[in-house]
């Protein structure tokens, strides 16, 4: 009796596990014509601060799919309070890194928590030292960050956004802002296929009550004008 009970069970834990597998592997797969695009990144990618959607990823949904006649899926790996060594470790995992190689395009906006945390947690106070100590870990992190994109994915291409200063009356914290943003077009100069999308002019001399959500987030106002930078600067076929 207790032979047939286990015989029994065996089977049926051997049929959901079938089942389970039979869910992901449908789960992943993506519908005929469409295109997927994956975005990495933090807070700002996640959407936070966004009332009304999620951030420029919303955004940018919405209207390329309104805009072209193909859909666009996106995939939105970006995590709260994400470094650029965050990453790293979301692409080791099996369950990241073996859908690749389906992606169309990718999106990575990421530094800004390299940058904020250098400092010591926020961008007073300013420890020139730690934060060029901080740059140094973050330009080799995102080497190591597109050269796995491109080894899992051979032909898709690859935004990178550069960073904006969320404090624009500060000088001093605008060129460092600067100086991060000429290492990331220093790493992917002589990509072909990766695009630099440029975000720090966009709230120069606007009022920042109007586009941001707090003291470093966007609302869904600044948000919408990262979404029109990107379609801006690269034409999505």
């Amino acid at each position: 009796m207790r032979k047939k009970t286990a015989f029994i069970l065996f089977i049926i834990i051997l049929i959901s596990i079938l089942a389970a597998f039979s869910i992901y592997d449908n789960s992943s797969e993506k519908k005929q014509g469409d295109k997927q695009v994956v975005a990495f990144g933090d807070s700002l990618t996640y959407g936070f601060g966004d009332e009304k959607g999620s951030g420029y990823i919303d955004t940018l949904d919405k209207k390329l799919n309104e805009q072209n006649k193909e859909d666009f899926d996106f995939t939105n790996e970006a995590i709260y309070g994400l470094e650029s060594s965050g990453i790293l470790t979301q692409l080791s995992d099996i369950r990241v890194s073996s859908k690749l190689d389906e992606a169309d395009y990718f999106i990575l906006f990421i530094g800004t928590n390299d940058l904020i945390n250098s400092n010591g947690g926020n961008l007073k106070n300013l420890k020139t030292g730690e934060i060029e100590k901080g740059q140094e870990i973050y330009v080799q992190n995102l080497k190591a960050i597109i050269d796995i994109l491109k080894k899992n994915n051979e032909e898709g291409p690859i935004l990178v956004l550069g960073l904006y200063n969320p404090y624009p009356d500060s000088g001093k914290i605008e060129t460092i802002i600067d100086g991060w943003n000429k290492e990331i077009i220093n790493v992917i100069d002589d990509e072909k296929r990766i695009t630099y999308i440029p975000t720090n002019d966009l709230f120069k001399g606007k009022d920042k009550k109007g586009y941001f959500s707090d003291s470093l987030h966007l609302n869904d106002k600044g948000y919408k004008i990262i979404a029109d930078r990107i379609l801006e600067k690269y034409n999505f076929e």
